[in-house]
Parts: C-alpha cells; sequence; structure tokens
C-alpha cells in the first residue's frame, strides 16, 4: 500500500516511526510548506518525492493520504484527498465547525472511499482494556474525570517548535475525550455545559476550560482543559465504575491504588498511533468501515459544536 504524508511536523513524524513497523504499507511522499525541513525529514525516512503542494502529490500513484497538517486545513484537505481517488486518515480533530464536518462525511458518502479521524484514545492500550472489560459486561461507568494539561502560552507544538496556526481546547483537546466518553460509556452524549476562562491577547483562544457531560444512560464526565499548567503535562483519565477505579495515561493502565496494570497483551503495539494506522490500513484493505471513521465520530463534533455556541452566548 502507498501512502502520503502530510505534515512533516511532530505528529506526522509520529506517524512515519508508526509506519516502519507495519508491513506491507510504503510512505511514497512527504509534503510539507517548508522544502527544507520537509527534505531533511524525508531523507532521515528514506522518502524518494517531497512536495509543497498537496495537489502536486495527489497526482502521483498512492492509495492512501494520512494528513498531520494544521487543524483549520483538515476538512478542506480530507474532501480533496478523497475527490482525488485517496483514502484518508486526518488528525483529530476532524474540523473547527459543525458544517465543515458534515460536509466531510458528505464527501465520504459520495466516494465511498474510507475516511478515518485520528481519534487515538479509542486505539491506547489503556483504554482498548476498560474498552474490553465493558463489553465483556464486566464494568460500567459511573463517572470519567479527565484533565488534559499543557503548558502552551505561545503557538508551539508537541516539540516545542513554533507553529503558524493557533491550536484550541474545545475543538483539538476536547474532542478526544467528548469522544472516548460516549464510546466508552456506550451511550450519546446528551448534555453538555462549558466554561472558559479569559481570552489570551495574542493568541485570541482561551486557555482553561472546564467542560460536564452527561450520556443518555446517566453517566458523567467532568473535563478539566489548561495551556497554564506548568506541569505535569499530557491527559489524565479517571474511570470511576461499578467495579472498579482505572487511571488511564495515554497508553498505560493503573488500578484505583495505582498499582500497574500490565496492557502488554492487549494488542500488537503498546503504541497507539501505531495502532491506530494499523486500522486505517487493515480496514482500507478489508473494505470495511474503521473504528473512528468519519461517521462513528461525527456525534462528537455536534457536541463541540454546541459547546462552542454556549460559550459564544
Amino acid at each position: 500500500m502507498k501512502v502520503i504524508v502530510v505534515g512533516p511536523g511532530a505528529f506526522g513524524i509520529k506517524h512515519l516511526d508508526a509506519i516502519k513497523n507495519i508491513d506491507g504499507v510504503d510512505v511514497v511522499a512527504l509534503v510539507g510548506r517548508d522544502y527544507e525541513k520537509t527534505k531533511a525529514v524525508a531523507a532521515e525516512y528514506s522518502i524518494d518525492q517531497i512536495f509543497t503542494d498537496l495537489d502536486e502529490a495527489l497526482k502521483i500513484e498512492a492509495d492512501a493520504v494520512i494528513l498531520c497538517t494544521p487543524t483549520q486545513q483538515h476538512a478542506a484537505q480530507s474532501i480533496q484527498c478523497m475527490k482525488a481517488g485517496k483514502h484518508v486518515q486526518v488528525e483529530i480533530p476532524l474540523a473547527d465547525t459543525w458544517e465543515d464536518s458534515l460536509a466531510v462525511v458528505k464527501a465520504q458518502e459520495e466516494t465511498g472511499l474510507t475516511c478515518m479521524v485520528g481519534h487515538t484514545r479509542r486505539f491506547n492500550p489503556s483504554h482498548q482494556l476498560v474498552n474490553k472489560r465493558i463489553q465483556n459486561g464486566e464494568l460500567n461507568i459511573q463517572q470519567m474525570d479527565v484533565q488534559t494539561y499543557f503548558f502552551r502560552r505561545k503557538n508551539i507544538n508537541a516539540k516545542g517548535e513554533a507553529r503558524s496556526w493557533t491550536d484550541h481546547l474545545l475543538w483539538h483537546h476536547a474532542a478526544h475525550t467528548v469522544d472516548l466518553f460516549a464510546y466508552q460509556a456506550g451511550s450519546k452524549v446528551v448534555k453538555a455545559n462549558a466554561i472558559q476562562g479569559p481570552i489570551h491577547p495574542e493568541l485570541g483562544i482561551a486557555l482553561d476550560m472546564s467542560i460536564q457531560l452527561q450520556a443518555e444512560n446517566g453517566a458523567i464526565c467532568t473535563l478539566s482543559l489548561s495551556f497554564n499548567n506548568d506541569g505535569p503535562l499530557g491527559t489524565f483519565f479517571r474511570y470511576i465504575c461499578d467495579n472498579g477505579t482505572y487511571l488511564a495515561r495515554y497508553d498505560d493502565l493503573f488500578d484505583g491504588k495505582d498499582e500497574q496494570i500490565d496492557v502488554s497483551n492487549v494488542a500488537v503495539s503498546m503504541n497507539g498511533i501505531e495502532l491506530q494506522d494499523r486500522e486505517f490500513f487493515a480496514a482500507i484493505r478489508e473494505g470495511r468501515e474503521p473504528n473512528s471513521s468519519v461517521g462513528k465520530v461525527l456525534d462528537c463534533y455536534r457536541v463541540l459544536h454546541e459547546l462552542e455556541q454556549q460559550l459564544n452566548s
């Protein structure tokens, strides 16, 4: 399978590292705005073709595209790739408006191609183990308590490099938890409330936010987000269940007494991004809808849209 990766930044590199571990998949081109930076990354990963224009890259022989570009470009580029006949995996979030989210779904339905969104939490071994126990009837979620904390008072990425665009707590970082909560609860979000702190004078976004969710089955979720937190950094999930408490920290899982649970046998890898990519390629090969397809994660963006309306009012 021939794949084009778009975006040689922090997450593009995570996907390049993941694909090295997946048999039968070759990255045939790398696309980036900065030619020299793109060329350097391409050389490190032995990628022969380099582009600074997505239109030109889509003309080459390839089966699929992985988009690791600024949030504001995700929807339009996803549609562009599908119209060019390519399957697409777009990094989270799918879009930053409800209208654009629906437009991507429409394009997927019209083309019949695979369109998957990088909702990585569905694939982390820690969250997979909790999901399997839920599916086996061993437990049910009563409450999820989630903290998403970074220190980003400037436009920087996960590697600490300068960004040309502004990240967003609601449309990007909250999307992980809104989707995961509904997925793990097995129930649609029917109530959602949000408040936010002051708007940063330079970035134009709130650096602190608090969100409450309730699922149709009664489960609740409390999410705290901040770009003002000077460590520890990351997202930490507490599952409070009817049969135990679990703490998920990316690919690792702990019980309520903070004793680590072995998740090494949950999947073929301990890397959530690699598992996400494996699902994308397997779904294409098998002609099936992938976990975290655009259709399966769409309701998350309805909730984000409703929360944005609250915040703007």
